[in-house]
């Protein structure tokens, strides 16, 4: 039960969310729908179980969504930056330190994504500017996941 709660919880949320907004989206011919998560590559370093397993589920949702609801108009994206926000962990967590030291020497650009850039890539992705844009993930980890 532990290892599929996260597999259905990410699946089953990012389903009835995503069929909630569509349903007002179909009438209006256009909208974005963005999932936050990652591509779900296994992490040899922690154990995250079923909670990878479920980014891939969401992942694979999110491309069948976008082929669904294209027709309408309606683009479908996840921002993956899973990991890499180090600003994200509690100031008093024990070790933050190591662990943002960490996050950044795994990535190519030697620092880790901030909450700032991960908002200025969701306001791009949701504009017009990224219209052509959809049934893809944009990649915001500073180089951790190479595509």
């Amino acid at each position: 039960m532990d290892f599929e709660r996260p597999v259905m919880t990410a699946v089953r949320t990012t389903f009835l969310t995503t069929r909630a907004a569509a349903r007002q989206m179909i009438r209006q011919r256009s909208g974005v729908i963005l999932t936050f998560g990652g591509y779900g590559t296994p992490i040899s370093d922690f154990y995250l179980g079923g909670f990878q397993i479920g980014l891939s589920a969401v992942d694979a949702l999110r491309r069948q969504l976008a082929a669904e609801l294209g027709p309408y108009g309606i683009r479908v994206l996840t921002l993956q930056s899973t990991g890499v926000v180090p600003e994200t962990i509690p100031e008093d967590h024990a070790g933050r330190e190591h662990v943002t030291d960490e996050i950044a020497s795994r990535t190519l650009l030697k620092r880790g994504a901030t909450l700032g850039d991960v908002g200025n890539v969701a306001a791009f992705a949701a504009s017009d500017n990224a219209r052509a844009i959809t049934a893809t993930a944009l990649n915001i980890t500073c180089g951790d996941e190479v595509d």
